[in-house]
């Protein structure tokens, strides 16, 4: 398989070609079919026509390994290939339901919600969860884990590893973490990630947050357009990459409160139409108390509905859970309580005896000492 997918294997695919393609970040077919035409012919600074040509033999080539589709397909294959592709299960029965049996595999899932509302909890979880074995609603596969804002933390991928039963060693082993330090170092990141996704069977990738960095660093109206046509290109180079590589996707995405929305919920999810349309799945998260709600805002097939989920030491969990886990808590601290209020009553009790001592000591004092003399 490995050699069928190298540049030179392509027909009118030379040495010279495969050396300009491999110096600008192409380095099998896969990449040709994600990077595309127009960018192939930007980074690499052939004609246009040449690189149509080029990227046209690699999707013949994949679609002869069966690798991906034909060009003109029935419906009914389309629904047998949707009846096989891969979900991860989130480990919760809401978010299942949600998401009808789990994040699938060939598309990209957006999470978007306020601070604090779960959703770098979400990407924690399922980078676990991918992990399990496909009959435990895993893929056996390892994770990308795109980190913008710094908030990857190895420790709770131990704590959700181990509530789950897994060797949190094997578990961090198999999650791949990038770094990116600004918006063009992010999209090189994914430019760069198809070697690193055949070599350790991805089957998750996780951009955290996907936007943050292209709204710090493109400030004000004059740079919104050049900010939208650079965040286009890496939601839908992930997007390809997902869908190429079959394996599933997932944006974090922050937001902001729209000041012209006077009933209703003000908050608005950044980066407009462009991150909406590429969105396959798009889902609101926001806080209700001390749990959460997840809203299904836009789905090709999947109905518009609400589900309460809430946040425990096994990462995204079932709000019934929760309330097991506050139960037992409550039913500590009464026993604890309880013990203390004897323990008080006892100390009462000697401390009246001792009192009722003393007293029939002095009494009897009294009564045996003699009247003194005048």
């Amino acid at each position: 398989m490995v050699e069928d997918l190298r540049l030179d294997s392509l027909e009118g695919v030379g040495p010279v070609t495969t050396r300009k393609l491999s110096d600008a970040g192409v380095h099998n077919v896969m990449d040709l079919i994600v990077r595309g035409p127009v960018e192939i012919a930007e980074i690499t600074g052939m004609e246009k026509d040449t690189a149509e040509k080029i990227v046209n033999k690699a999707r013949q080539h994949l679609v002869e390994g069966g690798l991906i589709a034909k060009d003109f397909v029935s419906a009914s294959e389309i629904y047998k290939h949707r009846q096989s592709i891969g979900k991860i299960t989130t480990g919760t029965n809401c978010l299942d339901t949600l998401f009808d049996g789990g994040v699938e595999t060939q598309a990209l899932t957006e999470v978007y919600g306020e601070f604090g509302c779960g959703k770098t909890q979400f990407a924690h979880t399922m980078s676990v969860m991918v992990q399990k074995p496909k009959d435990e609603g895993g893929l056996e596969g390892s994770v990308l884990y795109i980190d913008t804002e710094n908030t990857f933390r190895p420790e709770r991928i131990v704590s959700i590893a181990q509530v789950h039963g897994m060797d949190p060693e094997k578990v961090l082993d198999n999650i791949i973490v990038a770094r990116a330090y600004n918006s063009a170092h992010q999209t090189l990141i994914l430019e760069e990630a198809g070697p690193i996704i055949e070599e350790n069977n991805v089957k998750l990738i996780v951009a955290d947050s996907a936007v943050g960095l292209f709204r710090s660093e493109y400030l004000g109206r004059g740079t919104l357009s050049n900010r939208q046509q650079k965040l286009n290109h890496f939601v839908h180079l992930l997007s390809r990459i997902a869908e190429t590589y079959n394996c599933a996707a997932i944006a974090t995405n922050q937001v902001m409160a729209s000041p012209d929305v006077f009933f209703g919920d003000p908050t608005r999810p950044i980066g407009g139409n462009v991150v909406a349309h590429t969105s396959t799945y798009r889902i609101y998260f926001k806080k209700s108390g001390k749990k959460r709600i997840a809203r299904m805002v836009d789905s090709p097939h999947h109905p518009e509905e609400e589900v309460i989920f809430a946040l425990g030491e096994a990462g995204v969990i079932d709000p019934e859970e929760a309330e097991k886990k506050t139960k037992k808590t409550t039913k500590k601290t009464t026993k604890k309580t309880s013990n203390s209020e004897d323990k008080v009553e006892d100390t009462k009790a000697e401390i009246s005896l001792d009192l009722t001592d003393t007293e029939s000591t002095i009494e009897t004092l009294a009564d045996e000492s003699e009247p003194l003399e005048e």
